[in-house]
């Protein structure tokens, strides 16, 4: 299978770390966000990766070469302008003639991909979205399954009142090439605002694959969360994919 990396973000709030520093390559226990994204997609045989590129592109692209060394193939696609994360996808959708992952590179998982793909199998979906229980879900997408793990609803970013779920969005997910029907040809489409919602609406299934125990999900938005994620990982344990 193919991933796509999506590491164009400028991670304003993690300044000034992100002034002249994609918030992908910021450095947890000594690597990048993004290279420890790709030992993982490695791990489970994943090593055909499109990653776009934006804020400081040369960073990610020096640094990661086109990955022979680390014994995958990297394309860039370098977006003048953000496209959003849906458009981004659209920008290389000659790349995608069967099902890929999606993971969104400026957060850190330890998601078992193998179980997640087989469940989208399983289900038959256009889309499959991995799914983390969080308690503050202010800055997310959350969701809500009915009995058979079918999306019913998909808000993003809530505000208190409309909060229905705990459920959130871990930027990771499975996605059919069927999916660039649903995205619109122009503009900075959005998965969670735009793509998510014309889905359900038109009666596509989408299912939510709800990470278990052992599979962790970390955020690194601001310079509080990287001292908090650094402190974890010290610590070393399960979750951690050293």
């Amino acid at each position: 299978m193919k991933a796509m990396i999506l590491a164009a973000g400028k991670g304003t709030r993690l300044r000034p770390l992100t002034e002249q520093l994609p918030k992908c390559m910021v450095r947890v226990q000594g690597k990048p966000i993004l290279d420890h994204t790709i030992e993982w997609l490695k791990k489970y045989k994943v090593r055909d990766l499109i990653i776009n590129l934006h804020h400081f592109p040369r960073v990610i692209s020096d640094y990661f070469g086109d990955g022979k060394e680390r014994g995958v193939r990297i394309t860039y696609s370098f977006e003048p302008e953000v496209l959003g994360t849906a458009g981004a996808v659209r920008k290389v959708r000659e790349c995608f003639e069967d099902a890929f992952f999606l993971w969104y590179g400026d957060n850190l998982s330890t998601c078992d991909l193998r179980r997640l793909y087989r469940f989208h199998r399983a289900k038959g979906g256009i889309a499959t979205v991995a799914l983390f229980r969080r308690e503050d879900v202010s800055q997310s997408g959350i969701a809500e399954l009915n009995a058979g793990k079918r999306v019913t609803r998909f808000l993003e970013k809530p505000r208190p009142h409309e909060s229905f779920s705990r459920l959130v969005n871990a930027g990771i997910m499975v996605l059919e090439p069927r999916i660039f029907e649903f995205i619109p040809e122009s503009g900075r489409p959005d998965f969670g605002h735009d793509v998510f919602p014309a889905l359900l609406a038109s009666g596509e299934a989408i299912f939510g694959y709800e990470m278990l125990g052992g599979e962790g999900l970390w955020w690194i938005d601001t310079p509080d969360d990287l001292r908090r994620v650094q402190g974890e990982w010290s610590k070393g344990g399960e979750n951690d994919p050293r």
